[in-house]
């Protein structure tokens, strides 16, 4: 070590960050056919997990896309529906992330479970939800986030935080309490059809379990354990 390098506080080093999973295995034998099945059930243990308040949103998902010449984006955005069909979440259609996908559709989505030392993690294709699909999703959202995806242009440069607030607050003015507030035309959900999905479970010695679905052309899927 140099002069010029200070040491490293120890509760600030990334080397010295270390925890042994001791969580049980993830076996072949257990797994079902379709891999939302299994989603399912692990979705139901996060969801438990942040009920006793150890795990915080488990619907929480990174969502990576990539620019027309191949550099990666990534956010964190809420799973809003999961079924045989794949995993939807809704956004600005202006936003980075939808620009992204309208220009290429493939994406990847990852589920932190860290807490149980899970994650989930999907390759798939992005489809715009139908009008009537979105309406009724954006139905059940409080007033104040329906009003805010009228107020925000997300992903454009604004001068400030007070313009943000402004637009807002011309809104609540023009909607009273009792009114209905459209769905915005530049907004609406993906609906992500999963092609892999891999689940990944914390072991101990970092000899994690990987098993990873693959989607068949017939519609089927293959199971198959990954070296971690």
């Amino acid at each position: 070590m140099t002069d010029r390098e200070p040491t490293p506080d120890p509760l600030l080093d990334p080397a010295a960050m270390r925890k042994q999973y001791r969580a049980a295995g993830l076996y072949e034998a257990d797994c079902p056919a379709h891999p939302m099945d299994q989603f399912t059930g692990w979705f139901e243990d996060a969801a438990r997990a942040a009920l006793h308040g150890s795990l915080y949103e488990p619907n929480a998902m990174v969502v990576s896309t990539a620019d027309a010449a191949g550099r990666p984006s990534s956010r964190t955005v809420l799973m809003k529906q999961f079924d045989t069909d794949g995993f939807v979440f809704y956004t600005n259609y202006g936003s980075r992330k939808a620009r992204e996908l309208a220009a290429g559709p493939y994406v990847s989505l990852l589920f932190p479970w860290h807490p149980i030392a899970r994650q989930v993690i999907v390759t798939g294709v992005a489809r715009r939800t139908g009008r009537e699909e979105t309406a009724a999703y954006f139905r059940t959202r409080p007033r104040g986030s329906r009003l805010g995806a009228w107020a925000s242009a997300q992903s454009s440069v604004i001068g400030s935080r007070a313009e943000l607030e402004a637009a807002y607050a011309e809104l609540e003015a023009r909607h009273p309490e009792d009114e209905e507030i459209p769905v915005p035309p530049h907004w609406g959900g993906f609906r992500i059809a999963p092609e892999t999905v891999e689940f990944w479970q914390g072991r101990e010695n970092r000899l994690h379990d990987r098993l990873r679905y693959t989607r068949r052309p017939d519609g089927t899927w293959t199971l198959e354990r990954l070296s971690p």
